[in-house]
């Protein structure tokens, strides 16, 4: 498949405010490719980086290393006037879709505002686009003229899919735009962007913190974990096999309805992730990130970062998938030379 957005060892520094400004690297050297049409999910905790990441791909949050690159044109570095060129083939929802639309606009005119900031010709053609897509969304014929405090959180979130996908784009950025959402409304939602994206074809950068969902939408996952990509390959498997330990906590910490099967998972989270590491101090850079955390560390997870290592259709960076690492668990045979 052509790769319709690329991400080359990208990397995002903040500076915390007082007397040292301690700088921050909330992304560290991510690299991953969307092809066209594709659903790729990024999957973390809070603070794991995927919406700094998703930020730095819609130009809201400056790359201070590495490369964006959409459609073979590194937009990495653009100004806001060059990057204006991509507004339409470059979309985006967001989380709280109450904030994202103007409560002194109906939602008729929200939507038509990037048809407008496009120069759509024609108010014929503007309505008919307007009132299309929100019958797309399955939104009530008169919702074009209402307001959007009348609408329900799920309703709001229809709109903003709406007017994402009203001017056609080639890519929209879903960042955590169903975890505000109830389960049963969360559901529909997937599943309306499932058909939206078979019937235009559009490619998805899905931000979320729940596995099993962003399989059910993804073709391929990037797991992250304090800015850097801890696995990554095709959903499905990593969903139902996961191999690094961060990708297995991230799986067990999942709820469910059956209170045995919850006490179970609470069980086996506990014997995969370190007892109270949750905010431990992390490694020193060269290391592993997740080490604190992992139940399999040793004296190489503390000292060298983990190289990116093949393991079928994945990457994981761990040292116990790395044959040469010299870690003591290696899960992987070292092929002879």
């Amino acid at each position: 498949m052509t790769s319709l957005l690329s991400l080359d060892a990208l990397e995002v520094t903040f500076t915390r405010r007082g007397l040292r400004r301690t700088p921050v690297r909330a992304v560290d050297n991510v690299t991953f490719d969307v092809a066209e049409g594709e659903t790729v999910g990024l999957i973390g905790e809070s603070g794991s980086g995927k919406t700094t990441i998703g930020r730095a791909v819609l130009g809201l949050t400056p790359a201070t290393g590495g490369h964006v690159t959409f459609r073979d044109e590194d937009i990495t570095r653009l100004r806001a006037e060059d990057r204006a060129r991509f507004a339409g083939s470059l979309q985006a929802v967001f989380q709280d879709p109450y904030s994202s639309l103007n409560p002194a606009r109906t939602v008729g005119r929200s939507v038509a505002e990037p048809l407008q900031a496009l120069g759509t010709p024609g108010e014929p053609e503007l309505t008919a686009r307007v009132t299309g897509m929100l019958k797309q969304v399955s939104l009530p014929s008169d919702a074009v003229d209402r307001y959007p405090h009348v609408f329900s959180g799920g309703q709001r979130q229809r709109v903003g899919i709406a007017r994402a996908f009203s001017t056609r784009p080639d890519l929209v950025v879903c960042d955590e735009a169903i975890s505000a959402l109830d389960v049963v409304t969360q559901a529909q939602v997937l599943t309306l962007l499932q058909r939206l994206r078979a019937d235009t074809g559009v490619a998805l950068l899905f931000i979320a913190h729940n596995l099993p969902l962003v399989a059910y939408l993804a073709q391929r996952v990037v797991v992250l974990y304090r800015g850097r990509v801890m696995e990554r390959g095709p959903a499905q498997d990593i969903h139902e096999h996961p191999l690094h330990p961060y990708t297995k906590a991230l799986t067990l910490a999942v709820p469910g309805t059956d209170p045995a099967a919850q006490r179970a998972r609470r069980a086996a989270r506990a014997a995969t992730v370190r007892e109270n590491s949750a905010n431990a101090a992390p490694p020193p850079s060269q290391g592993c990130p997740f080490a604190p955390r992992c139940p399999n560390v040793a004296d190489v997870c503390l000292s060298r970062r983990p190289a990116d290592t093949p393991v079928g259709d994945r990457v994981l960076a761990c040292h116990m998938y790395d044959p040469y690492s010299g870690h003591p668990e290696t899960a992987v045979t070292k092929e002879p030379a």
